[in-house]
Protein backbone atom coordinates (compact mmCIF):
# COMPACT_ATOMS: atom_id res chain seq x y z
CA UNK A 1 0.00 0.00 0.00
CA UNK A 2 0.96 3.66 -0.52
CA UNK A 3 0.60 6.19 2.24
CA UNK A 4 1.08 9.71 2.15
CA UNK A 5 2.15 11.73 5.56
CA UNK A 6 1.10 15.20 5.51
CA UNK A 7 2.27 17.79 7.45
CA UNK A 8 3.87 20.89 7.52
CA UNK A 9 6.96 20.24 9.04
CA UNK A 10 8.38 18.31 6.61
CA UNK A 11 11.05 16.65 8.96
CA UNK A 12 8.63 15.35 11.14
CA UNK A 13 6.63 14.08 8.20
CA UNK A 14 9.63 12.31 7.47
CA UNK A 15 10.07 10.89 10.68
CA UNK A 16 6.77 9.47 11.06
CA UNK A 17 6.73 7.75 7.36
CA UNK A 18 9.37 6.04 8.26
CA UNK A 19 7.71 4.78 11.18
CA UNK A 20 4.58 3.32 8.92
CA UNK A 21 7.10 1.86 6.50
CA UNK A 22 7.90 -1.37 6.22
CA UNK A 23 7.68 -4.00 2.94
CA UNK A 24 3.86 -3.94 2.23
CA UNK A 25 3.92 -0.19 2.97
CA UNK A 26 5.75 2.40 1.29
CA UNK A 27 5.02 6.02 2.06
CA UNK A 28 5.67 9.77 0.98
CA UNK A 29 5.34 12.95 2.49
CA UNK A 30 3.67 16.39 1.80
CA UNK A 31 3.35 19.59 2.97
CA UNK A 32 0.42 20.83 1.56
CA UNK A 33 -1.81 19.48 4.79
CA UNK A 34 -4.81 22.09 3.19
CA UNK A 35 -4.55 20.92 -0.32
CA UNK A 36 -4.77 16.98 0.79
CA UNK A 37 -7.31 17.50 2.63
CA UNK A 38 -9.77 19.54 -0.12
CA UNK A 39 -8.85 17.02 -2.38
CA UNK A 40 -9.68 14.11 0.00
CA UNK A 41 -12.94 15.69 -0.03
CA UNK A 42 -13.20 15.74 -3.55
CA UNK A 43 -11.71 12.89 -4.77
CA UNK A 44 -15.16 11.30 -2.96
CA UNK A 45 -17.09 13.74 -4.73
CA UNK A 46 -15.79 12.95 -7.70
CA UNK A 47 -15.92 8.51 -7.24
CA UNK A 48 -20.00 9.16 -6.57
CA UNK A 49 -20.70 10.59 -10.25
CA UNK A 50 -18.26 8.22 -11.40
CA UNK A 51 -20.16 5.48 -10.29
CA UNK A 52 -23.38 7.07 -11.43
CA UNK A 53 -21.99 7.13 -15.09
CA UNK A 54 -20.78 3.70 -14.37
CA UNK A 55 -24.51 3.07 -13.63
CA UNK A 56 -25.51 4.30 -16.42
CA UNK A 57 -23.36 2.05 -18.61
CA UNK A 58 -21.23 4.90 -19.58
CA UNK A 59 -18.27 3.16 -20.77
CA UNK A 60 -14.40 3.68 -20.07
CA UNK A 61 -13.49 6.30 -22.41
CA UNK A 62 -15.68 8.23 -21.28
CA UNK A 63 -14.59 7.98 -17.86
CA UNK A 64 -10.99 8.49 -18.66
CA UNK A 65 -12.23 11.87 -20.21
CA UNK A 66 -14.24 12.52 -16.57
CA UNK A 67 -11.65 11.84 -14.23
CA UNK A 68 -9.19 14.54 -16.57
CA UNK A 69 -11.89 17.27 -16.25
CA UNK A 70 -12.56 16.33 -12.88
CA UNK A 71 -8.36 16.50 -11.84
CA UNK A 72 -8.50 19.98 -13.20
CA UNK A 73 -11.19 20.91 -11.39
CA UNK A 74 -9.78 19.89 -8.72
CA UNK A 75 -6.88 21.73 -9.23
CA UNK A 76 -9.17 25.04 -9.70
CA UNK A 77 -10.41 24.55 -6.75
CA UNK A 78 -7.20 23.71 -5.01
CA UNK A 79 -5.54 26.77 -6.38
CA UNK A 80 -8.48 28.78 -5.26
CA UNK A 81 -8.84 28.01 -1.61
CA UNK A 82 -5.17 27.08 -0.48
CA UNK A 83 -2.84 28.27 -3.52
CA UNK A 84 1.02 27.00 -3.37
CA UNK A 85 2.76 25.43 -5.75
CA UNK A 86 1.59 21.59 -5.99
CA UNK A 87 1.54 18.95 -8.41
CA UNK A 88 -1.94 17.72 -8.65
CA UNK A 89 -0.40 14.21 -10.77
CA UNK A 90 1.36 13.08 -7.26
CA UNK A 91 -0.71 9.81 -6.23
CA UNK A 92 -2.13 12.14 -3.07
CA UNK A 93 -4.42 14.03 -5.08
CA UNK A 94 -4.90 12.10 -8.92
CA UNK A 95 -3.91 8.54 -7.68
CA UNK A 96 -6.72 8.60 -4.41
CA UNK A 97 -8.83 9.80 -7.10
CA UNK A 98 -8.12 7.08 -9.69
CA UNK A 99 -8.22 4.11 -6.48
CA UNK A 100 -11.91 6.28 -5.41
CA UNK A 101 -13.07 6.48 -9.01
CA UNK A 102 -12.16 3.00 -10.47
CA UNK A 103 -12.00 0.52 -7.11
CA UNK A 104 -15.25 -1.77 -7.29
CA UNK A 105 -14.62 -1.70 -3.35
CA UNK A 106 -15.59 2.02 -3.43
CA UNK A 107 -18.29 3.37 -1.15
CA UNK A 108 -18.93 6.45 -3.81
CA UNK A 109 -18.56 4.80 -6.52
CA UNK A 110 -20.36 2.00 -5.41
CA UNK A 111 -23.33 4.64 -4.02
CA UNK A 112 -23.08 6.29 -7.41
CA UNK A 113 -23.78 3.07 -9.37
CA UNK A 114 -27.13 2.51 -7.55
CA UNK A 115 -28.02 6.12 -8.16
CA UNK A 116 -27.18 5.90 -11.80
CA UNK A 117 -28.66 2.15 -12.05
CA UNK A 118 -32.25 4.03 -10.74
CA UNK A 119 -32.00 4.29 -7.00
CA UNK A 120 -32.95 7.20 -5.15
CA UNK A 121 -30.66 9.06 -2.91
CA UNK A 122 -32.48 7.79 -0.23
CA UNK A 123 -32.71 4.16 -0.88
CA UNK A 124 -29.22 3.80 -1.78
CA UNK A 125 -27.88 5.42 1.40
CA UNK A 126 -30.24 2.49 3.15
CA UNK A 127 -28.98 -0.20 0.89
CA UNK A 128 -25.29 0.47 1.61
CA UNK A 129 -24.92 0.44 5.19
CA UNK A 130 -21.95 2.37 4.73
CA UNK A 131 -21.41 5.84 4.80
CA UNK A 132 -20.41 7.64 1.26
CA UNK A 133 -18.78 10.81 2.53
CA UNK A 134 -19.03 12.10 -1.21
CA UNK A 135 -22.63 12.69 -0.03
CA UNK A 136 -22.00 14.97 2.71
CA UNK A 137 -18.68 16.61 1.10
CA UNK A 138 -20.33 17.36 -1.96
CA UNK A 139 -22.57 19.85 0.35
CA UNK A 140 -20.08 20.98 2.61
CA UNK A 141 -17.23 21.89 -0.52
CA UNK A 142 -20.34 23.29 -2.60
CA UNK A 143 -20.95 25.73 0.73
CA UNK A 144 -17.16 26.77 0.58
CA UNK A 145 -17.06 27.50 -3.06
CA UNK A 146 -20.12 29.81 -2.30
CA UNK A 147 -17.34 32.16 -1.08
CA UNK A 148 -14.80 31.01 -3.94
CA UNK A 149 -16.77 30.91 -6.62
CA UNK A 150 -14.70 28.51 -9.03
CA UNK A 151 -16.30 26.77 -11.47
CA UNK A 152 -17.01 23.66 -10.68
CA UNK A 153 -19.63 21.71 -13.00
CA UNK A 154 -18.92 18.29 -11.39
CA UNK A 155 -19.57 19.51 -8.59
CA UNK A 156 -22.51 21.57 -9.28
CA UNK A 157 -23.72 18.94 -10.81
CA UNK A 158 -23.68 16.04 -8.43
CA UNK A 159 -25.66 18.48 -6.36
CA UNK A 160 -28.28 18.81 -8.08
CA UNK A 161 -28.66 15.10 -8.59
CA UNK A 162 -28.14 14.61 -4.62
CA UNK A 163 -29.77 17.71 -3.23
CA UNK A 164 -32.15 19.04 -5.88
CA UNK A 165 -33.93 15.65 -7.18
CA UNK A 166 -32.53 16.45 -10.56
CA UNK A 167 -32.61 13.31 -13.22
CA UNK A 168 -29.15 11.92 -13.15
CA UNK A 169 -29.73 11.52 -17.12
CA UNK A 170 -30.35 14.61 -17.74
CA UNK A 171 -27.75 16.13 -15.61
CA UNK A 172 -24.85 13.94 -16.43
CA UNK A 173 -25.96 14.62 -20.32
CA UNK A 174 -25.76 18.52 -19.49
CA UNK A 175 -22.26 18.02 -17.48
CA UNK A 176 -20.83 16.04 -20.64
CA UNK A 177 -21.30 19.48 -22.80
CA UNK A 178 -18.87 21.16 -20.33
CA UNK A 179 -16.39 18.62 -20.57
CA UNK A 180 -12.66 19.03 -22.83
Amino acid sequence: SYLTVGCKDIEKAKMFAKQLAGHYIKTSVNTDVAGIEYASVLKNVYAIVAGICHGMKYGDNFLAVFICNAIEEMRNFLNAVHGLERDVTDSVYLGDLLVTAYSRFSRNRTFGTMIGKGYSVKIAQLEMEMIAEGYYGTKCIREINEKYKVNMPILDTLYSILYEKKSPTTAIRQLTETFK
